[in-house]
């Protein structure tokens, strides 16, 4: 998540927080190796399960404002600015969670702030459902970003410290793929409710439940053991060892820990700018990872992917809605084969095929939008600002007969100036009116500057599920792998704080613009609208 966060950031986390513990299992406490049955059992599967419930709901959250800011751009009338910031709002949450969460984690425990984080959930879905006001939304989204920021960092952190080594690769990826699962959730529901008064009320509603359930679940779970060794209450990180290994004896595992905390006493923050074990340089290749993360479009396609569908020919919600599911079925498959290919095939190997295959399906999409004349800000411009204050809560309203006559109306008007212009220029002007009033020529001649052509507007949308595709297999998982093998386990905690901060950071940065950005793009005419030599 990511959404700011990339839902495949977990797997940073975790691996980071496991490969901390098998790096002192191999290096220095060679006698302490557990024995190979020390296991899984049914209760840790079960604490996993319900920790992991937590990316679940990120992943809801995240896909969720896809589809549920259609329908409220409608009823609020709000501008393409007021869209990005109910988007972005969320992700200045998670941002700053993300700068407090490891401090949180480690004063108040892993497990206490998975309670709160989903509580914190619930409290901010309970916000958004009563009113219909444009404030009240961004409160409830910052509540809601915080919650999963703290909660993702919480939850990885916590299934690494319970999952004994030899299947704690299987239970963090349960947990990514969770992730994967809420966001296809979240598109399903963008279509089950796209049709229906009010269906964003109910698609915030959902998560309500759950995250309830989650928090009281939690309670009864035992506290993280490596949390428990931190504050110095050895006795009960024993007894929590021997019931999540199904043993009568931890002793072993319990030293490794032990051991395993001691190196973290050895670097300073400042040591990742310095030239130290080579730490810069590899603070260097940690942030450019995490930048094109961000940069290569995936915030893009995870918040505005109902929108940018309507916008190049699938002109209901429902048809958008239904079209961006099939984005979340994408991200389900993907993720799979990199989960449990990577050992096999090598991080490396996903990162190059994944990237090569982003950059062909970018250009293919490219291409065809440019062939589609349609304005790709039309979704958030379905009005003119100026009129916005005719449907606010407390003014009267305007019937959709009198919003065409004014539409027509000041189409008419632009006419008289656009006449004196090039015919190309005209022609521009006249897909503009076009657009506004829905599709129909107000000269009264028919342009169907509306309509896409079908095999277009298919091959966009293949295009976007082959990026996708090829995200979820490359950059996605990949980079937050590499990331965390990339760091010694002293300094590791905080160079994941610095890059998860930053990867939020560019994510909002990104949301907060996407809409404007685009909207300015539309303002470069076309070379074959441009005048003629001579003109």
């Amino acid at each position: 998540m990511a959404p700011g966060q990339s839902p495949e950031e977990p797997r940073q986390q975790s691996r980071a927080v496991g490969a901390g513990q098998d790096e002192e299992r191999g290096r220095g406490c060679r006698r302490c190796r557990l024995p190979a049955a020390a296991g899984c059992g049914t209760f840790t599967f079960l604490s996993s399960a319900i920790a992991a419930i937590s990316g679940l709901l990120m992943g809801y959250e995240l896909g969720l404002i896809s589809g549920a800011l259609l329908q409220m751009s409608s009823i609020l009338t709000l501008s393409c600015k007021e869209q990005e910031v109910i988007v972005s709002s969320l992700l200045f949450g998670a941002l700053f969670a993300s700068l407090t969460g490891g401090f949180l984690i480690d004063r108040f425990g892993r497990r206490l702030a998975i309670i709160i984080a989903s509580s914190l959930l619930v409290l901010g879905s309970l916000i958004l459902l009563p009113y219909e006001s444009y404030e009240v939304l961004i409160v409830g989204r910052i509540a809601i970003g915080i919650s999963i920021s703290l909660s993702s960092i919480a939850t990885c952190v916590y299934i690494a410290e319970i999952a004994p080594q030899h299947r704690r690769g299987l239970l963090v990826s349960l947990n990514e793929l969770m992730i994967v699962i809420g966001i296809l959730f979240a598109y399903i529901s963008n279509y089950a409710f796209a049709s229906i008064s009010h269906g964003w009320k109910y698609m915030f509603g959902l998560v309500i439940p759950l995250g309830a359930l989650q928090a009281v679940a939690m309670y009864f779970l035992p506290p993280s053991p490596r949390f428990l060794v931190m504050k110095n209450d050895d006795e009960a990180a024993r007894k929590v060892l021997e019931r999540l290994r199904e043993t009568s004896d931890a002793t072993n595992e319990l030293t490794v820990i032990k051991s395993s905390l001691k190196d973290e006493h050895q670097y300073s923050f400042l040591d990742l700018f310095r030239s130290k074990n080579n730490m810069r340089a590899r603070m260097l290749v940690g942030l450019t990872l995490v930048f094109f993360v961000q940069t290569t479009g995936q915030p893009n396609i995870l918040f505005y992917a109902s929108t940018v569908l309507k916008s190049v020919g699938f002109q209901s919600n429902e048809a958008a809605s239904l079209a961006s599911t099939g984005v979340g079925v994408v991200k389900v498959v993907s993720t799979v084969p990199a989960t449990f290919f990577v050992d096999q095939v090598g991080s490396k190997t996903f990162l190059c095929i994944g990237s090569s295959v982003m950059a062909i399906s970018l250009v293919t999409m490219g291409l065809v939008n440019r062939n589609i004349h349609v304005n790709l800000t039309k979704v958030c411009r379905s009005q003119s600002p100026e009129d916005f204050s005719l449907q606010r809560p407390g003014n009267f309203t305007v019937t959709n007969g009198s919003l065409m006559d004014l539409f027509a109306s000041r189409a008419s008007t632009e006419r008289l100036s656009f006449d004196v212009q090039s015919p190309d220029v005209a022609r521009t002007g006249e897909l503009n009116r076009t657009a506004l009033a829905g599709g129909k020529s107000t000269t009264g001649s028919h342009v169907e500057s509306g309509e896409v052509p079908v095999v277009l507007k298919w091959l966009s949308l293949a295009s976007l599920l082959v990026y996708v595709a090829a995200f979820s297999i490359g950059l996605g998982p990949m980079s937050w792998l590499v990331l965390s093998e990339i760091f010694p386990g002293g300094i590791r905690g905080r160079a994941m704080a610095l890059t998860s901060s930053m990867n939020w950071g560019i994510n909002l940065l990104i949301s907060l613009t996407f809409l404007t950005v685009t909207g300015a793009a539309e303002c470069i005419p076309r070379p074959e609208d441009l005048p003629g030599p001579g003109l």
